[in-house]
């Protein structure tokens, strides 16, 4: 057994809790949730957006300053990765159950709805649906990965500590990260990152629910049978953790990225084409230009309802997902330099993802603007399905969708077991298979719990909520790595934080 039994029992016990609550009162827990959600949102949200753009601010900061040559890794270590299957892993690690769910769905919404002063339906509310869509999945929610995937491969890969979010804390902690304050630390990273899966999961049900309902292949869209939905991929989230990550999680990666792939390339090349090549170009302009301006929007004089149903829920969602995400990112960049980790994280998925965005989001504005097809009124999780029913080849596409949704389902609960697992056990790399067991049936079970309480509503909820604490521990960690990477430039790396002298870690 490899398991650090503080963090495991505590963490597990208090989930298991939740989980009770959760089946035995749910309707007092869809209360609770709501309540929660009701109170950061018009009592927290400013924290978040300030946090979030601290995060964006100072990753750009690393980009262009002095650290920049410093190397994620050994002095002389090269990276593990060539370039093209480096950025090849980085686009994977952005391609996910949200952005199946959201790629039609939000750019419709806003559409309908604008967050501005557009007219509903005009074709300036299209320009606003399509940057605020950009904004949500750009910059900010991969400057929230780098704090925490960076931090992670330069205090493990160069300083020999363990591939843990209590490392991350060496400089301003020293020795006291093996106690109880980084218990605490590893405790709240695995809260977020069980519910912060757990939304995707969640999410992901409910759009696999929706499409089987929009195939005639199921007769309705409701909580049980999304429940019996997450039972069953669950059950196959274990076996793929039972055959390993090379004949499982890998092989399940490689499919659902190249299904993904021809999905887009299909929408691409038989809609409109060139208006999307010209929406892409525009697009990104129009978010580059707005950016600062969204960046502190807290709806300060019209009410927080729409920050907290869409960008305080994304943030918190990021925020969730970082230990996730970021430990995924760390592996896959030790050997590199600072600067060229920052500038590949931040830009290259942040491009890709757009182009996914502009080639869905502006595939269904332009239907819309055109008269080609009602969209806007679509329900949230049917969005996709209503789009691809506009193309040939109805049938077999939104069979795709369904199992691209499906399979990220797989692979999220998977490699997600194996981060919460590592967390738990101290920085064991390759845990026990029954621990991950434990950890992907837990995740399943919460986001049933959640659905089965609350819908999307409580899914929003959880997200943000596990979210509030660990963004206090990431500007701890933000903080601690300029401490190391000062220390890395003054000491002239005379010797890892994991094996340094008294002297040095006491002036760190």
């Amino acid at each position: 057994m490899k398991l650090n039994p503080v963090i495991f029992f505590v963490s597990a016990g208090v989930i298991l809790l939740f989980l009770l609550y959760g089946v035995l009162f749910t309707a007092h827990a869809a209360t609770v949730f709501a309540a929660i959600q009701a109170f950061i949102v018009e009592y927290l949200g400013w924290f978040y957006v300030i946090c979030v753009s601290v995060f964006l601010g100072f990753v750009v900061w690393l980009m262009f300053s002095r650290f920049g040559e410093i190397r994620l890794g050994k002095p002389d270590e090269e990276p593990d990765y060539s370039r093209f299957s480096w950025f090849a892993m980085l686009f994977s690690a952005g391609m996910g159950i949200g952005l199946l769910f959201f790629s039609v769905a939000e750019p419709l919404a806003h559409f309908g709805n604008p967050p501005g002063e557009a007219e509903a339906g005009s074709q300036q509310a299209a320009v606003e649906s399509m940057r605020t869509t950009f904004f949500h999945w750009g910059l900010h929610a991969w400057a929230i990965y780098i704090i925490i995937a960076g931090s992670l491969a330069y205090f493990s890969f160069r300083h020999d500590l363990p591939l843990t979010i209590r490392s991350t804390l060496y400089p301003l902690l020293g020795r006291r990260i093996h106690g109880p304050i980084g218990d605490v630390v590893e405790i709240l990273a695995i809260f977020g990152t069980l519910f912060g899966l757990a939304t995707s999961l969640g999410i992901g049900a409910i759009q696999i629910n929706a499409g089987l309902v929009h195939m005639g292949w199921v007769a309705e869209s409701s909580a049980g049978t999304q429940v019996v939905l997450i039972a069953i991929i669950t059950g196959a989230a274990i076996v793929s953790v039972t055959l390993g990550l090379d004949r499982g999680i890998k092989r399940l990666s490689e499919m659902n990225l190249i299904l993904g792939l021809i999905l887009m390339l299909f929408v691409f090349l038989l809609g409109p084409t060139v208006f999307l090549l010209m929406s892409y170009v525009q697009t990104i302009g129009d978010y580059l230009s707005s950016i600062v301006a969204m960046s502190f929007r807290t709806d300060a004089y019209v009410g927080q309802e729409w920050q907290g149903n869409w960008t305080m829920f994304y943030w918190g969602w990021w925020i969730s997902w970082s230990p996730f995400v970021g430990m995924f990112i760390a592996r896959i960049s030790r050997g590199r330099t600072l600067r060229e980790f920052v500038s590949g994280v931040l830009l290259v998925p942040t491009l890709l993802t757009f182009g996914w965005l502009t080639v869905f989001g502006n595939t269904a504005l332009h239907m819309e603007l055109e008269g080609v097809a009602d969209l806007v009124d679509a329900e949230t999780a049917t969005a996709l399905f209503e789009l691809l029913g506009q193309f040939p080849l109805t049938t077999l596409m939104s069979g795709i969708a369904v199992v691209v949704i499906a399979t990220y389902f797989v692979t999220s609960a998977d490699s997600g077991s194996l981060v919460v697992d590592i967390l738990a056990s101290g920085g064991h790399l390759n845990p026990p298979v029954w621990q991950r067991v434990f950890w992907a049936t837990l995740m399943g079970s919460i986001a049933a719990v959640l659905l089965w309480a609350g819908d999307l509503e409580a899914l929003q909820t959880a997200a943000i909520t596990t979210a509030l604490p660990f963004s206090v521990i990431m500007l701890f960690v933000s903080w601690s790595l300029v401490r190391g990477l000062s220390r890395d430039r003054r000491m002239k790396y005379t010797a890892p934080l994991g094996v340094a002298t008294r002297q040095e870690r006491e002036e760190t």
